[in-house]
């Protein structure tokens, strides 16, 4: 998986999920798994702010933040040519317009399904 890691493989991630223990554990699987967590964003506003100036080499976005779709964020990313992976507990659902076909992992998850998530970013980069 080659997303733009560093020489070890470790990713710089981007995350932004407005539950602050499903944000901990991700912190804590992304760690677990080798990664960087360089920016943690819960709400819309500062996922923007966060996507316009992180340099993340992945980035995990709650679908719903706070009851506000996340998809703006994903727009910003995808402009700066960061990939972007989905955690939703709506499923495939919960993606909608350019993103329907976007990698997702449902939430709740465990860590062999977001490493499967992050493979499957990496493979298509």
């Amino acid at each position: 998986m080659d997303l733009g890691a560093t020489p070890s493989g470790a990713l710089n991630v981007l995350l932004v999920e407005d539950e602050i223990m499903i944000a901990m554990l991700m912190e804590d699987v992304l760690a677990d798994m080798g990664h960087v967590v360089v920016g943690v964003a819960c709400g819309v506003e500062a996922a923007l702010e966060m996507a316009e100036t992180v340099e993340a080499d992945l980035a995990i976005l709650d679908v719903n933040l706070d009851g506000r779709p996340s998809f703006p964020v994903a727009d910003v990313l995808r402009r700066r040519g960061v990939p972007v992976l989905f955690a939703t507990g709506y499923g495939a659902a919960g993606l909608d317009g350019d993103y329907r076909d976007a990698v997702f992992i449902n939430k709740p998850f465990d860590s062999r399904e977001l490493v499967g998530a992050i493979s499957l970013i990496g493979a298509a980069a």
